[in-house]
């Protein structure tokens, strides 16, 4: 959290002096503040699309493999389409749950920044920079000239470790 722009805009170009690419670069603030040349966050970083999705893939996918079980079990279905059925419901089921949650998710708000709404709405800038996990100490002291006080936070992405 950032109390007012200059700092933002001075963040924001030591990023960018630290080879951090813009499209990395994301600042959410107040609706209606001017952010001029500053890269503002999108519709990815200030809802919950993308979880939502993947939500959607799984219950949706799910679903119709359920679907595609069931008809497989009634009477009419043979055996040699029964691959088929699964497959076509499973996918359908799939496309049609990620349609819908993509839609939801994007009406609401990104839940990994609603600890931040109220500093937001006061009039305070999020600052949100996507970084190699080997540059975060590097780039978190580079914030730290700007403000002392600051606190980081890290995130990484939840994607399971195989071997």
């Amino acid at each position: 959290m950032v109390p007012e722009i200059v700092t933002t805009r001075k963040i924001v170009d030591d990023l960018l002096l630290a080879k951090i690419e813009e499209r990395h670069i994301h600042v959410i603030a107040k609706r209606g503040t001017p952010l001029e040349d500053l890269p503002e966050a999108s519709l990815l970083q200030k809802t919950d699309f993308v979880p939502a999705v993947q939500q959607g893939i799984a219950l949706g996918g799910a679903t119709g493999l359920l679907a595609g079980l069931v008809a497989v079990a009634l009477p009419p279905a043979s055996a040699v389409i029964a691959g088929g059925i699964l497959l076509a419901t499973t996918l359908a089921g799939a496309g049609v749950g990620s349609w819908v949650s993509g839609m939801i998710g994007m009406t609401i708000g990104n839940r990994r920044i609603k600890e931040f709404e109220e500093e937001i709405e006061a009039g305070k800038l999020l600052v949100l920079a996507d970084v190699p996990v080997n540059r975060v100490d590097e780039i978190e002291d580079r914030v730290k000239q700007h403000l002392p006080q600051i606190e980081v936070m890290r995130t990484e992405p939840k994607v399971p470790a195989f071997p």
